[in-house]
């Protein structure tokens, strides 16, 4: 065993509407945005910021995080859709980019529809927004989960390299949702040593199976330093489900037991590398705080020994 090991538990936001909106987490007092992330900080050592798949995240934003966290809280982030191949709004983009888009694109496109050099400015801008995070050593990595469209053939996986391509000497993380990636043991094996090839960090996925959009969990390791585990809860019936929110999708409570078992494959797998990152992104109301929690304690792990 890795006896420099370390194993970081978190979720994917600590703003979600729902969150807010159940008043089961934060205190009272906890009522701006600075307030609520100084209280999540003393939760938990890490958080996956997920607003900047959205809409192009700033440095100034970045800046702000730092400033309100301790030194050694870590954000993993989840880029700009549009890199990673998803459907993207054109009111999503920065004003002076949709003035400078061609005439007649529709209202939502795809990163094939824009031109290149546009595309080249949103990742400039995109980097630059993690400057802040990367020269305070707070970023853990750059987290990368692609649309279940991105399967494993030619395209999919220069999509995959092109995105690897930006991220200069940062970690990146790839969170892969469509079965043909890990359909075989000789496909899982072929996908892993692509991974590796790419010096990614391989995630591991829990989440409902059955369906051509999920993936099973395979407990590897691909990066030499980093592992990462996402917990998308096991709610069958709605993980296809259209909503207003898309945390509806993810309305799942681990039971005790579950817990126990995803604590033992987290150990197995902290041993074989050095920091090991857990994000749950059952973002309905409070329960990815309750989950997180709950999983600390299956781990027996305390916030002191976080790093």
């Amino acid at each position: 065993m890795n006896p420099n090991a370390s194993i970081a538990v978190g979720t994917a936001s600590w703003t979600d509407k729902s969150l807010l909106a159940s008043k089961r987490f934060y205190p009272p007092s906890a009522n701006t945005a600075e307030a609520r992330l100084r209280y999540y900080t003393t939760q938990f050592p890490l958080v996956e910021v997920d607003a900047g798949f959205y809409a192009m995240p700033t440095p100034a934003r970045s800046v702000l995080w730092c400033e309100r966290t301790p030194p050694s809280f870590i954000f993993n982030v989840k880029p700009f859709r549009l890199f990673t191949g998803h459907q993207t709004p054109v009111s999503s983009l920065d004003a002076d980019i949709r003035q400078a888009l061609p005439a007649g694109l529709p209202a939502t496109v795809f990163i094939d529809q824009v031109p290149s050099d546009i595309v080249d400015e949103l990742w400039r801008r995109f980097l630059l927004s993690l400057d802040p995070l990367r020269m305070a050593d707070k970023l853990g990595m750059v987290h990368f989960q692609f649309p279940p469209w991105v399967r494993n053939d030619a395209r999919g996986r220069a999509r995959i390299a092109d995105c690897v391509s930006h991220m200069e000497d940062m970690t990146a993380g790839v969170e892969l949702r469509h079965h043909s990636w890990f359909a075989s043991p000789a496909t899982t094996a072929s996908t892993l040593a692509f991974e590796r090839e790419l010096g990614v960090v391989h995630t591991v996925v829990d989440s409902p199976q059955g369906f051509d959009n999920t993936v099973p969990d395979i407990w590897a390791a691909t990066h030499p330093e980093l592992a990462l585990v996402r917990l998308h809860g096991r709610n069958q019936a709605a993980w296809n489900a259209s909503g207003p929110a898309s945390s509806s999708r993810f309305n799942y409570d681990y039971a005790p037991h579950e817990l126990a078992e995803l604590a033992e494959h987290i150990r197995r797998l902290a041993q074989k590398i050095e920091r090991t990152h857990v994000v749950f992104n059952t973002n309905y109301q409070d329960q990815g705080m309750r989950n997180a929690k709950g999983l600390m304690s299956a781990l027996d792990a305390s916030l002191p020994l976080l790093n």
